[in-house]
């Protein structure tokens, strides 16, 4: 009985987790031109706790950042990370997650 209490107790607890909601980012950037400069920028952005997952579009100069629910990344601190990297910042939008779609 205590398995199976402690099993259905850690299912509600993971799936709280994974259906948590948290925040898409879109930015716009100049400058993304080889797999290197995506390399670059993921690596900047990795080392921000919360973010999630790290989409670099290079044809599209498009950024697309999950983060978890809670977090916030801010235009002027972008901008700085971006100009630190070498490429031009250009704009953010911001759009929540639906739950669960983090995990598609």
């Amino acid at each position: 009985m205590k398995k199976v209490i402690a099993t259905m107790l850690l299912s509600i607890v993971w799936s709280a987790a994974t259906l948590a909601a948290g925040i898409e980012y879109r930015m716009r950037v100049d400058g993304l031109a080889c797999p290197y400069c995506a390399y670059g920028i993921e690596k900047k952005l990795k080392a921000i706790d919360g973010v999630e997952k790290i989409d670099v579009n290079l044809n599209a100069g498009l950024v697309v950042v999950d983060v978890a629910e809670g977090v916030e990344l801010t235009g002027s601190q972008m901008k700085t990370l971006f100009q630190d990297a070498g490429f031009t910042y250009r704009s953010m939008t911001v759009k929540p997650l639906e739950e669960g779609a983090k995990n598609e």
